[in-house]
């Protein structure tokens, strides 16, 4: 049985893969990521077939990025196929930006913090002003619930504390960075478990190459699914 608090990130090339993959699962999952390393693979054609031929829900990882009338132009069209959740950046103009965009459809905005790829180094380099990464991830992600934004993506290590926050309340958290219990943790700096992240209080988790590298990726989802509290 699927469990939507699992969001399996299909981080493969193209649509066929994508399909591939989802077939190989079949119903151990009923929600899947799409990435902007499938969207000249047939990201956004991959997303409608599955949503509206499987019945999957989907989450569209885009990070958008802009002036405002350029997000909210760019929204406003992927806003028209209903996907379940689109992410863009989490300055608070992005946000408010994006909103105006998805008015009128199902699709909820997620509001990106601090990619959790990224270490204090990492933030130095990108003259990121000064402070523990932590901190900067709750502090963005009020500005974010204020500016409208449905959710936030944070990694594990932020959930709770984001979670306290009163802005938060009835807001969703989406956490990327979930490694089951003896994952390699690959590129990613800020890491948890399933049943950590969700402990701590996200809604969802997103999990990709413990699932889509294993060699029987529906066993791996199961087996994630397994570790939920």
């Amino acid at each position: 049985m699927s469990d939507d608090r699992l969001i399996v990130a299909l981080d493969v090339p193209n649509v066929v893969q994508g399909l591939a993959l989802a077939d190989r699962i079949g119903d151990a999952v009923s929600f899947y990521k799409i990435g902007l390393g499938m969207l000249t693979g047939g990201g956004l054609a991959l997303a409608n077939e599955l949503k509206q031929d499987h019945g999957k829900r989907i989450f569209l990882d885009m990070k958008l990025f802009d002036i405002s009338a350029t997000v909210e132009a760019a929204v406003r069209g992927l806003a028209q196929f209903n996907l379940d959740f689109l992410t863009v950046h989490g300055d608070p103009h992005v946000v408010r930006a994006a909103k105006e965009g998805a008015a009128g459809s199902q699709t909820r905005i997620l509001a990106v913090t601090v990619l959790t790829s990224l270490d204090r180094e990492d933030l130095d380099d990108c003259l990121i002003r000064d402070g523990a990464i932590p901190d900067l991830v709750v502090e963005r992600a009020g500005r974010a619930f204020d500016a409208g934004a449905d959710g936030v993506i944070a990694s594990p290590h932020e959930a709770a504390m984001i979670r306290a926050l009163p802005e938060a309340a009835g807001r969703l958290i989406v956490t990327p960075g979930v490694r089951p219990a003896g994952a390699a943790p690959n590129d990613q700096k800020r890491v948890a478990t399933p049943r950590q992240a969700i402990s701590d209080g996200a809604d969802h988790i997103v999990v990709g190459r413990p699932i889509w590298q294993h060699e029987d990726p529906r066993a791996a989802a199961e087996m994630v699914i397994s570790e939920l509290p």
